[in-house]
């Protein structure tokens, strides 16, 4: 007789169906796992002997054999513990087998038969609603699981509850969903930012067209103060948005207390990241950054000082949404609809435009500084925001009468625009901002007037703009429509965007 049991296995937020196989046949005493283990499921020879002997049982003297199908796919985590351990009990009549079919069981085994949390419980409880089955998890993770809405959830705190809910003993109630975080009135405010109104300008331009947007200024200016902001100014996650954030918080380990979260994520990494840390893949290809800001920010600060391999990877997930890691031993698709929002000082020293305190080698030292990051991505920022340096007259200013909640109110009903709009045209549903509408639909919701038709040619042509430019102009120019209620787009809504496209080092310097 051949026990089964049914897992998973993760590739990136995708979850693939496991069979865990026991068979308990004639020969010498051995316990050996195959199919494609790593060394995290080889040591869970160990863990499974512990925690049985916890409960006064002993491994059968007979040659286990645990098969993880399908063979040929790479099995990763100390998840696989628990299923293992409950195929060995249904090989040896402790757990009914015709009860065991009809659940997804995973996680890790502490050596006295506790049952630890586990990454991906999330994902997973979905992937076993979709195919019918109930699952069987961590206790601290129960409330995690039940936000898929599966039709039976067993949180069982240790192997011993688990066997005897079973058989009878014991009864293991479904878990309800944990609470949703409420995080949304912890953001820092705009009213903390004293002057910088071009600025502000600029975030709440970003945030109703979900647009990229690089901050250059002098040290101090208010840079970062102002990009920590701007979660506080965007509409909270709906429903589909927050599972789906969640799933990749879930894989990542990131999901406190199994609680979802309707503030949007908010991603700082340090500029000496790796590209690995960033756009995901290592030795277990895992999420990165970029992913786990998905559906929400990703700053990032001091922008030149970024690894230059690092920054160029971020290509082309800002375009698609989606970083694909390929290795020789995984390929995988990871989530990354994100809102680059950068920061730089204009060179070295930070005080390019100031001649009492800039050095010596200006302008040049600014050309070679921001060299360092590529024309394609300068391509791909759409707004680009001078941060000049805050006066002292600026810091005895009364705090500011318009806080985040005005500008959210503003943000919240311009993508409501541009989601009526959207549903209109017969988008996409997965279309949500202005910064994703392309081809014949961004030609249908953004092709200006006349006047901005014949302003968007000459500009294409002395500013040289590329094809990406040239639509990346459109997107903004609709989004300033939106702001303002226009129904269509005209010159001025041009003009403004192209105000914020990029000025290059010389010209700057020459200014």
């Amino acid at each position: 007789m051949v026990a089964q049991v049914n897992t998973v296995a993760f590739q990136g937020i995708d979850v693939v169906g496991v069979v865990v196989q026991v068979q308990l046949s004639a020969g010498l005493p051995c316990f050996t796992i195959v199919g494609l283990p790593d060394k995290a499921v080889g040591e869970s020879r160990e863990r499974v002997r512990a925690a049985l002997h916890a409960l006064g049982l002993a491994l059968p003297p007979k040659r286990i054999t645990v098969n993880l199908s399908p063979a040929d796919l790479l099995k990763e985590g100390s998840h696989f513990d628990l299923p293992i351990a409950m195929g060995i009990l249904t090989a040896m009549g402790v757990l009914p087998a015709e009860e065991m079919a009809s659940y997804t069981a995973l996680g890790e085994l502490s050596l006295d038969g506790t049952v630890s949390p586990v990454n991906g419980v999330l994902p997973s409880a979905v992937h076993a609603n979709a195919c019918d089955r109930g699952l069987i998890c961590p206790a601290p993770q129960g409330g995690e699981a039940a936000w898929a809405g599966g039709r039976d959830i067993l949180a069982p705190t240790t192997l011993l509850a688990l066997i005897n809910h079973f058989k009878g003993s014991q009864i293991l109630s479904s878990p309800e969903p944990s609470p949703i975080s409420d995080d949304l009135d912890t953001a820092p405010d705009l009213r903390d930012i004293k002057g910088q109104e071009s600025v502000k300008r600029g975030l709440e331009i970003a945030a109703a067209g979900g647009h990229n947007m690089l901050m250059c200024g002098p040290p101090g200016a208010g840079k970062s103060m102002l990009a920590q902001r701007l979660p506080g100014i965007l509409p909270p996650l709906d429903a589909e948005e927050a599972l789906e954030v969640s799933m990749i918080q879930s894989v990542a380990g990131e999901l406190n207390d199994g609680r979802l979260k309707r503030r949007r994520p908010f991603r700082d990494p340090h500029h000496s990241c790796s590209m690995a840390s960033l756009v995901g893949g290592g030795l277990k290809a895992r999420p990165g950054e970029v992913s786990l800001a998905h559906r929400g920010v990703l700053f990032l600060d001091e922008l030149p000082e970024f690894n230059r391999n690092s920054l160029e990877a971020l290509r082309q997930p800002l375009e698609s949404g989606a970083v694909v890691v390929a290795r020789a031993n995984a390929h995988v698709t990871y989530p990354a609809r994100v809102q680059l929002v950068a920061a730089m000082n204009p060179c070295r020293c930070g005080f390019l435009e100031d001649p009492a305190q800039a050095c010596s080698r200006a302008p040049r030292c600014a050309q070679e500084y921001q060299s360092k990051i590529s024309g394609p991505l300068f391509d791909r920022i759409d707004l680009h925001v001078d941060v000049p340096a805050v006066l002292a007259g600026d810091l005895t200013l009364p705090p500011p009468a318009e806080g985040s909640a005005d500008v959210a109110a503003r943000v919240l009903q311009a993508r409501e625009i541009q989601m009526a709009r959207f549903r209109k045209e017969g988008a996409d549903e997965g279309l949500r901002t202005n910064s994703e509408a392309d081809g014949e639909l961004l030609t249908k919701i953004a092709t200006p007037d006349d006047a901005g038709q014949a302003l968007l040619t000459q500009a294409t042509d002395k500013l040289r703009l590329t094809a990406r430019g040239y639509h990346r102009v459109l997107r903004l120019a609709r989004t300033l429509a939106d702001l303002e209620g226009s129904s269509g787009v005209h010159r001025f809504h041009i003009a403004e965007a192209l105000s914020y496209r990029r000025v290059a080092p010389t010209m700057r310097a020459v200014a």
